[in-house]
C-alpha cells in the first residue's frame, strides 16, 4: 500500500496530497469539518497545520489522521481489491 510522502493545504477544506509510487492528487474533505473529531477544523489554522506522519498518514494536532489508503484509492479511483492484487510477474511465497 502507498503511503503519502507530501501534503499541503488547499483553499477551502481540501489537501493535495504526494504518494511513494508519485501518485498526486487532491482530496476535498469539507464534509467532514464541524463533524465530531473534525470540528477542530473550524480553526482554519488547525486544518492548515497538516503535516505527514511517521505513519506515512496525513495528520493534525491532537493525533488526528487520515488513513492513506482511503485517500490513495479517493485520487485513483481504485478498489481496495485493486490495491491488494499482486503485480502481473509476482511470484507467491
Amino acid at each position: 500500500m502507498e503511503r503519502v510522502v507530501d501534503v499541503k493545504p488547499q483553499s477551502g477544506y481540501a489537501i493535495w496530497l504526494r504518494f511513494t509510487d508519485g501518485t498526486e492528487g487532491v482530496v476535498d474533505l469539507s464534509d467532514l469539518v464541524g463533524r465530531g473529531v473534525f470540528s477542530s477544523w473550524n480553526d482554519r489554522e488547525v486544518f492548515e497545520s497538516v503535516r505527514v506522519g511517521d505513519s506515512g498518514a496525513p495528520e493534525w494536532p491532537g493525533g488526528l489522521d487520515l488513513c492513506p489508503d482511503a485517500l490513495y484509492m479517493e485520487i485513483t479511483g481504485k478498489s481496495l481489491a485493486d490495491l491488494a492484487a499482486k503485480p502481473k510477474g509476482a511470484m507467491s511465497a
